[in-house]
């Protein structure tokens, strides 16, 4: 039986089309990152996901963005890829950018207790290993102690001296991929968004109300 060579093209150009037309209705928005002001101060936490952390910080008065990324390990460009084996010694992380004159380094911290349980070894549920423990890092000796006065108190009044947060010393940020930038923003309708990131952001909110941005 011949078969019109006409017909196969025609069917092949057909199949291409709707593949890319397809591919494309499929494909992440553009990453918007927000213009950041120059005299902006950058802090540094790690508290498990990062598209979840992100979110937390960007809904708070005087952060002017946040970059998820890779801190606090050894090895050198760390990638998504390579620190989900648990053996680069990072863990995913956010750099805070802030406006010090609206918000201080001390809310921050706050913050960063207040929306995750600093108790839990490795992981903040449902996600586990190195990659996702709890890490506050500081860039001063004045931040530091910010950060172990906030740990004490914590410790006395709620945790019982189980807080198992590393205080860390900066060193280096890598940011990460631009996929996981804004990814809860850009991508509502992920199963893991709508399940974790979006009800850990409305706890945060409903715990700290008073420290939200204003709705445009």
């Amino acid at each position: 039986m011949k078969v019109n060579k006409n017909i196969i093209f025609t069917c092949v150009l057909i199949f291409l089309a709707i593949s890319l037309s397809f591919k494309e209705s499929f494909k992440t928005p553009d990453v918007v990152i927000q213009e950041i002001n120059p005299n902006d101060e950058v802090a540094y936490f790690a508290s498990g996901c990062f598209w979840c952390v992100e979110a937390i910080f960007e809904s708070v008065e005087g952060v002017s963005e946040a970059i998820s990324g890779y801190a606090g390990g050894h090895t050198k460009n760390p990638t998504y890829q390579t620190i989900g084996t648990g053996r680069t010694g990072h863990a995913e992380a956010v750099a805070v950018y802030y406006d010090p004159q609206r918000v201080s380094f001390k809310i921050l911290v706050d913050v960063f207790f207040g929306s995750h349980d600093p108790t839990t070894k490795n992981g903040q549920h449902p996600d586990y290993g190195s990659q996702y423990r709890s890490i506050a890092f500081y860039n001063s000796l004045e931040e530091k102690e910010i950060i172990e006065k906030a740990v004490r108190k914590l410790n006395k009044e709620f945790y019982e001296n189980k807080i198992v947060t590393e205080v860390t010393k900066h060193v280096i940020f890598y940011e990460a991929e631009s996929y996981h930038q804004n990814y809860e923003k850009l991508n509502p309708y992920n199963s893991y968004v709508r399940n974790v990131s979006i009800p850990r952001l409305k706890r945060f909110k409903k715990k700290f109300p008073e420290l939200l941005k204003e709705k445009k």
